[in-house]
């Protein structure tokens, strides 16, 4: 699976002047709407006018914004590295525009300064204002969310945010570059190997090489070799609670099984945690486009489909942790206990596990040498965008393949699809093969495999072998695309949980006959459809033995996990006690449906 949609690299070019305002951006993709002037006086009934002069500064970068602000006159301009030496103008809004992206909704901090160009007046609403009236207004509501997340994907094909300085042949580049691109987050990466401006930000921060790679924002923040923890919190991704309260339900994984559940069970009054390990969507996240989701006749981008749950689930008062790596699951004084890999912990009644799957690593010589820089395991906009001039090959023959095999084509030249079997008929589905099949960019070669990878520093070229007729041959490529299925994420649970031959969990009848049978007689019941082998664990989406790995699959079981949660609550509730399944919807605390 791919990444983001295909968005401009550079910022737009003003178009004729609308409404009497100079250069002002014109609209992309539905980013920059002009609000009616219906929603606008429904947002002048809650909000307060302010008057504005030229040079003020509405939102800061690097500082969170809690104040939404519509123009009713004058212009306001979004720049990057306000007051720098890079200063760089991105876009000017006019009167029945607003101001913000998704930073605005998720509690980020901006990347970005909104100051006045033209002198005139503003709407300002508090985020709770806002939130009241979206909840009231489904189609201003929607609006608004749409502009957020178009505006957010132009930021990232601007290359706007933070820097990144380091080698490609750095581990820690390529960790710091991945944890930015699944978390869709906007910044640039300088190559300390090939980039000029590279040597310059060394000497001008004093730095050697050997302390990168650097994060640098604004010119006045300075990272070394940050953890992503440290990366989440400069950026105000949301860290892990703070204590150890016990909670009704933790949630471990946030791809589509994740966000369904926490959707669901923060909207049914459950008290709900969500941790996940590196980004928001798990692989879902990472689709250029889902076509075969209900709903969703056009398709969607799975970056579109997580950030759209992930405010749904933050409307009901489900909490997101991002980044927080779980290491055990234990019980404790009838509730369970996990333990992340910085040493914190979080107790709660009950779990649902939703880790998803990882993409298997291709074992083949010359490979790891060059994974990071010419191979990878996720095609997004970023790897995407080198590929301009040269030829790449995927390899692999599911639905994952054949998505990044259409995105790529978006930019390669010439896309290979290596495939062991003999059809595409096996994994992929009908709609994709019909796209792949008539890609004029595209080559399909079936019964082949990739045997070598050729190449010091970065690839040049792929050996592979047709097992039809034992025929060798040399593929000119300068970047592989791997996708040949994926493997549970379950070794911090081998010993605690039933889990079959390849590491998948065990629910139901299979779980309960891998439990000691003690345990469900002491229960006086069977075990449940998605429960594990520990009564109050859940399993859902692609980490559960016998899942169907596919986006709605996974959504249904996150859904479905949240009935049996209440079931195990109410099973459990002391009569007459307080420790009981909560059965009222909690104030709503975030943004919308």
């Amino acid at each position: 699976m791919s990444g983001d949609e295909t968005r401009p690299s550079a910022a737009p070019v003003p178009d004729e002047p609308e409404e009497g305002v100079l250069f002002e951006t014109p609209d992309i993709y539905g980013a920059y709407p002009r609000l009616s002037d219906d929603q606008l006086a429904r947002l002048a009934e809650r909000g307060r006018r302010r008057a504005v002069d030229a040079g003020d500064v509405l939102i800061r970068e690097g500082e969170r914004c809690e104040t939404f602000y519509v123009v009713l006159s004058g212009s306001v301009a979004i720049v990057e590295g306000y007051g720098t030496p890079g200063e760089r103008l991105l876009r000017v809004h006019g009167p029945g525009r607003f101001i913000g992206e998704l930073g605005l909704l998720n509690g980020q901090v901006a990347f970005y300064t909104a100051t006045v160009r033209d002198a005139g007046e503003v709407l300002a609403l508090s985020m709770d204002q806002l939130r009241d009236l979206v909840t009231r207004d489904s189609i201003l509501g929607d609006v608004v969310l749409r502009a957020c997340l178009g505006r957010r994907a132009l930021l990232v094909g601007q290359g706007a945010g933070f820097r990144i300085v380091g080698s490609r042949y750095s581990p820690d580049t390529r960790r710091l570059r991945e944890f930015a691109a699944r978390n869709r987050l906007p910044y640039r990466w300088i190559d300390l190997e090939t980039d000029e401006e590279a040597e310059a930000l060394l000497r001008r921060f004093e730095v050697g090489p050997e302390e990168t790679p650097l994060v640098i924002w604004r010119d006045t923040t300075l990272l070394r070799n940050p953890s992503n923890a440290e990366l989440a919190r400069l950026i105000g991704l949301t860290p892990l609670p703070s204590g150890n309260g016990r909670g009704d339900l933790l949630i471990v994984g946030s791809g589509p099984a994740g966000l369904a559940a926490a959707v669901n069970a923060a909207s049914e009054g459950l008290g709900t945690t969500v941790v996940e390990a590196l980004a928001t969507g798990g692989q879902a996240g990472m689709s250029s486009r889902i076509e075969n989701l209900l709903g969703f006749p056009s398709g969607i981008s799975g970056a579109e489909l997580t950030e759209r749950g992930v405010l749904q689930a933050g409307k009901f008062g489900a909490r997101i942790s991002v980044p927080a790596e779980a290491a055990r699951l234990e019980p404790r004084d009838g509730h369970y206990a996990v333990g992340f890999t910085d040493g914190s912990e979080i107790t709660a009644r009950t779990v649902v596990l939703a880790t998803g799957a990882r993409y298997r690593r291709l074992h083949v010589p010359g490979v790891e040498r060059l994974e990071g820089t010419s191979i990878h395991y996720s095609a997004t906009v970023y790897e995407a965008q080198q590929c301009r001039a040269d030829p790449v090959a995927v390899v692999g023959g599911g639905n994952s393949a054949g998505q990044a095999v259409l995105f790529l084509a978006r930019y390669a030249p010439q896309v290979y699809l290596l495939v062991r079997g003999p059809s595409l008929e096996a994994h992929m589905s009908r709609y994709l093969i019909d796209q792949v099949e008539r890609h004029p960019r595209v080559r399909v070669l079936l019964h082949t495999e990739m045997t070598e990878a050729l190449g010091d520093k970065s690839l040049e070229a792929v050996d592979v072998v047709d097992h039809r007729t034992g025929e060798h041959r040399r593929l000119a490529v300068r970047s592989v695309f791997v996708f040949t299925g994926a493997d549970p994420h379950t070794e911090w649970l081998s010993g605690t949980l039933a889990l079959d031959p390849r590491g998948f969990v065990l629910t139901g009848a299979e779980a309960q006959a891998g439990s000691v049978p003690e345990l469900w007689k002491g229960q006086g019941r069977e075990c449940q459809t998605l429960e594990t082998s520990l009564p109050g664990v859940f399993a859902a989406g692609d980490v559960r033995s016998g899942s169907v790995k596919r986006v709605a699959s996974a959504v249904g079981e996150g859904a479905m996990s949240i009935h049996f949660v209440h079931r195990y609550l109410d099973h459990t509730a002391a009569p007459g006690g307080t420790d009981s399944s909560p059965h009222t919807r909690p104030k709503e605390s975030a943004w919308l449906a």
